[in-house]
């Protein structure tokens, strides 16, 4: 039988055929295109013409496109569709799809065509975007290690391979610890202060997993549930011990591999003349430098611990009221956090979640895109999917199919922790229009229906603004397609979407009682206006010393020996209170070793900065949906790609460069003026 992925694919849109794929078909696949991609870009190498944009830049984009098609399919189900086989397949391609890479950016001859046309740039007659591309390219084949020759080219090789082979061990292991957890609890005393929400959820999850009653899992949403809600201090514990150590059991400990990757990155580094890690890292991001990162953490830091101690004297005198005498826990802080937002702010998450179910947010967003961007979304329910819990809707633009957009939000077993935003094709124009086929992956509790926290609504916005950076982009090139800019920037477009989850008119429209259809009210949405700073110490405080850790690590010029007693005395240098937790251990931070966000766990907050200053336009104006603003959104943010420089852009539609104000006010870290 013929191999599905190396076929033309005849299904609507081109989707992947995932019917027909199996684990087996992926390694005879990419071999076969590595094998082909390697022949074409030999040929672009080696040709007698001088090198020109069209038979060197664009030729290299193209020559990309076949085992690209592929490879995402394979990267997308290793993520989201796991199985056994398919893991083997990860840990047996990874290395050799690293090094296929590697071949290619240490091809002397390419090279050698791209450098000659990046100095003769300023005298080509290029467009902004063109140059922009020749730019990019010229960067990434330095960065990989392009102008190193000799035993340092094969040192930078080895790395490379080696790296894509331990970083695809991290994700595994942790994966695995999260689909083998659960914690069985079966009479009423067990489930005690848990809302119907939350036990409908943990029945389902029983359910999957052949088991009686109902079961905890470490899907987020799931873990962070009962820590807000159980009574139980000894199963609150057990679930954060479980949520904490992932990936530090000694059956799959990630602190030798993580170990291993700090210290391959590092001689990187080195081999490219740089000093660390987070200086190689940072030449190609919109801070630059550790210390514009330092910089900023240091703005929100002091700020954000003196908020968590006026927050934590408020829940020590809760648990006194509960009978809880012990000082306070970090698996009691989520808890106690509750009781006191139930007092301060009469807002319980058992009153709210039946406003947000995940239809009606879903709505939501596909709504508010509409009103900005002329964005329509028609549900098809013949698309191939990859799992039933897969919808998929074909979007228009004034009419006209811009893309296909897929959802993936339940938790299960086989598919990673957390959320994200990925493509199965990229958008571009150039060579025949290509339509993107964006996948958003969040892991709620399933339920019936699916209800969700405040904080999940915005994880869901949030996702979507990525997948509207994929579905308006509309750029010529694969390169320069959609999230595929800075780091520090990608976080702008997802970040700023979270905002119109809170408009007036978007929660009068959508936010409707799951079983009454009425109208959230006024006063409850008061409520979580006035509840969104409450735990802002907390959260920055979390967010802010992981990105420390982060910034740390990597400027280790030898590396760690020691996982656990590095990041204990990051913690204990800059001040981490006990109660706060760590919430991301070196063992499980996948963010930094499976996920691409090495020296770059700041972007959350970086881009907090630009989205602040960026939907304060629209709060000036006075309409979040102002029809002149959002064409500018849609031009200069969300349609831009990386076709020109992201801080020009940012610049063109916010007036000014931005700054730390607006963010560390909307935070409650400063205080309000005016």
């Amino acid at each position: 039988m013929p191999n599905p992925l190396l076929q033309a694919w005849d299904t609507p849109h081109q989707l992947p055929p995932f019917d027909l794929i199996r684990p087996e078909h992926f390694a005879p696949a990419l071999e076969q295109l590595m094998a082909e991609h390697l022949q074409a870009v030999e040929a672009i190498a080696k040709q007698a013409n001088p090198a020109s944009f069209a038979n060197t830049a664009e030729a290299l984009e193209a020559a990309a496109l076949p085992l690209q098609r592929v490879s995402l399919v394979f990267h997308n189900l290793c993520s989201s569709h796991s199985s056994p086989a398919l893991q083997a397949a990860e840990r047996s391609l990874a290395p050799k799809l690293a090094a296929h890479h590697g071949t290619i950016y240490l091809n002397q001859k390419l090279f050698a065509r791209l450098d000659a046309l990046m100095r003769q740039a300023s005298e080509l007659e290029l467009s902004e975007e063109q140059r922009r591309l020749l730019q990019r390219l010229h960067l990434d084949f330095l960065m990989a290690g392009a102008c190193l020759q000799g035993e340092a080219r094969r040192e930078f090789a080895a790395c490379v391979e080696e790296l894509a082979m331990l970083s695809a061990r991290f994700g595994q292991n942790l994966l695995a610890d999260e689909a083998e957890y659960a914690l069985q609890l079966r009479d009423e005393a067990e489930l005690a202060g848990l809302p119907p929400s939350l036990r409908n959820a943990m029945a389902e999850a029983a359910r999957q997993r052949r088991l009686e009653g109902y079961v905890a899992t470490l899907a987020r949403s799931s873990a962070i549930a009962f820590l807000t809600h159980s009574s139980r201090a000894d199963l609150r514990e057990a679930i954060w011990r479980a949520w904490t150590t992932r990936g530090a059991r000694p059956a799959r400990d990630n602190r030798p591999p993580l170990q291993r990757i700090l210290q391959l990155r590092q001689q990187q580094a080195r081999l490219l003349g740089y000093a660390n890690y987070a200086d190689y890292a940072l030449c190609d991001r919109m801070a630059g430098t550790p210390q514009a990162v330092y910089q900023l953490l240091e703005q929100a830091w002091e700020p954000a611990k003196a908020l968590f101690a006026r927050k934590k004297q408020q829940l020590q005198t809760m648990a006194r009221k509960l009978g809880l005498d012990e000082d306070i826990a970090p698996w009691d802080w989520r808890y106690l956090a509750e009781k006191v937002r139930l007092e301060h702010y009469a807002l319980d998450d058992a009153e709210v979640k039946p406003y947000f179910s995940l239809a009606n947010m879903q709505a939501a967003m596909f709504d508010v895109a509409g009103r900005l961007f002329g964005l329509s979304f028609d549900e098809r329910s013949d698309l191939p999917r990859y799992h039933p819990d897969v919808r998929g809707w074909e979007v228009r633009r004034h009419g006209q199919l811009i893309g296909v957009f897929l959802s993936d939000n339940f938790a299960r077993p086989g598919k990673k922790g957390g959320a994200w935003m990925s493509v199965y094709r990229a958008q571009s124009l150039h060579g025949g229009v290509s339509l993107p086929i964006v996948v958003n992956n969040t892991n709620f509790a399933k339920g019936d229906p699916t209800l969700l926290s405040f904080d999940d609504v915005r994880t869901l916005f949030h996702e979507f603004g990525h997948g509207l950076h994929g579905l308006l982009s509309h750029v010529n090139y694969p390169r320069l397609s959609g999230t595929r800019v800075p780091r520090d920037y990608v976080e702008l477009p997802s970040q700023l979407m979270e905002n119109w989850a809170l408009v007036p008119e978007v929660l009068e429209k959508h936010a409707l009682h799951v079983e009454t259809g009425a109208v959230i009210p006024p006063a409850l949405v008061a409520k979580i206006l006035a509840a969104q700073n409450f735990q802002q110490g907390y959260a920055t405080v979390r967010y802010a010393i992981s990105a420390l850790l982060d910034m740390e690590l990597h400027q280790q010029a030898d590396g760690i020996d020691d996982a656990d007693a590095f990041q204990a005395e990051v913690c204990r240098r800059y001040g981490l209170p006990p109660e706060a937790g760590l919430a991301h251990s070196l063992a499980h931070f996948s963010h930094l070793f499976n996920g691409g966000y090495a020296a770059g766990y700041y972007v959350y907050l970086w881009a907090e900065v630009l989205e602040a200053e960026a939907f304060s336009v629209f709060e000036q104006r006075g309409d979040a949906f102002d029809p002149e603003l959002a064409d500018s959104l849609y031009r200069h943010i969300y349609s831009a790609g990386n076709a020109r420089d992201p801080q020009r852009s940012l610049q063109a539609f916010c007036g000014h460069a931005p700054k730390a104000g607006p963010m560390l006010r909307k935070r409650g870290l400063i205080q309000k003026i005016g």
